[in-house]
């Protein structure tokens, strides 16, 4: 490892969760490419590159960053028993100071859905962010209609906080989204005003 590098590793029951590499772009961009159908209606338009090495060259350098400055945990979920790539799950937009939050993204490969893979990564990644980052506030959100996206999030201690008005373009056009948290020590419904 280089200087100044720093390393992120997590380990779950069936997972590692680990900053992507160079090595991972054939199985990464295979992955996408067989699940295009299942992802697209979830995900902002990809890119006319988005599969190709150069971007994908691009998202690791990304990644290394973001660890690096504090500002961003992007990880692949890696299978422990044969290391195969089963999805990714990212802590963006961290922000420190009175807020100490930082807002949550995933996705899953078709074949990996609906196994349990998704709310053991976001178990792991929301305990690193408050345990090892210290934040206080993990933020996700999906499209109202994502009963699977809302299913994952209500299982792994996420709660329902609102609607967000045209959040994301999805599909070239902006849509709403529901919103959820997680709080470290969760204080919701508690006031200390005497």
């Amino acid at each position: 490892m280089l200087p100044g590098r720093k390393k992120l590793r997590i380990v779950t029951e069936r997972m590692v969760l680990r900053l992507p590499q160079h090595g991972d772009f054939r199985r990464w961009a295979a992955l996408r490419a067989e699940s295009s159908e299942f992802l697209t209606p979830w995900e902002p338009a990809w890119a006319s590159d988005h599969l190709t090495r150069k971007s994908f060259t691009n998202r690791v350098y990304w990644a290394q960053r973001s660890v690096n400055t504090g500002s961003a945990a992007p990880v692949f979920m890696m299978r422990r028993e044969d290391d195969a790539l089963l999805g990714a799950i990212t802590l963006d937009n961290i922000r420190r100071g009175p807020a100490q939050a930082g807002t949550l993204g995933y996705w899953i490969g078709q074949r990996f859905a609906r196994q349990g893979f998704m709310r053991e990564a976001i178990g792991g990644l929301v305990h690193y962010a408050f345990t090892t980052l210290d934040l206080s506030r993990v933020e996700a959100a999906c499209l109202p209609e994502n009963a699977a996206s809302r299913g994952v999030l209500e299982k792994a201690g996420f709660k329902y906080e609102g609607v967000a008005q045209s959040y994301l373009q999805i599909g070239g056009r902006w849509r709403n989204h529901v919103l959820y948290a997680n709080l470290r020590g969760d204080r919701r419904g508690r006031t200390d005003v005497g």
